[in-house]
C-alpha cells in the first residue's frame, strides 16, 4: 500500500502564494499518476490538479493559470505551487496516487490552506 504525507499549508492573504508538498512511500512502483484534491467545509472533495508519470498535467478550471503541479520522481514527491490565492481556495488539501484506470483514494491527514485577510 502507498502512503501520502502532505505538508506546506498555512494562512496566507489573498493574492499570496504557498507551495504544498506530498511525499509518497510504500508500494510506489505502480503509481501512474499523482494528484492534489481539496475539500472545503460542507463541500465534496474535488480534484484540483494531476500529473502522470509522463509529466502530462491537468487542472481544474478554477485554478488554471494560478496553480502548477510538478513531480520529483527521484524523491517520490509531488508539489503544488499555488499563486494568486483566493479565499475560495480555502480547504484541506490532500494528495493521492493512482493507476491508469483509477485513483487509490488512500487519504492522509491533508494540509490546511486558509486564504484570508
Amino acid at each position: 500500500q502507498v502512503q501520502f504525507v502532505e505538508s506546506g499549508g498555512g494562512l496566507v492573504q489573498p493574492g499570496g502564494s504557498l507551495r504544498l508538498s506530498c511525499a509518497a512511500s510504500g508500494s510506489i512502483f505502480g503509481i501512474y499518476r499523482m494528484g492534489w484534491y481539496r475539500q472545503a467545509p460542507g463541500k465534496q472533495r474535488e480534484l484540483v490538479a494531476a500529473i502522470t508519470s509522463g509529466a502530462y498535467t491537468t487542472y481544474r478550471d478554477s485554478v488554471k493559470g494560478r496553480f502548477t503541479i510538478s513531480r520529483d520522481i527521484a524523491k517520490n514527491t509531488v508539489y503544488l505551487q499555488m499563486n494568486s490565492l483566493k479565499p475560495e481556495d480555502t480547504a484541506v488539501y490532500y494528495c493521492d496516487g493512482g493507476t491508469m484506470t483509477g485513483w487509490y483514494e488512500n487519504w492522509g491527514q491533508g494540509t490546511q490552506v486558509t486564504v484570508s485577510s
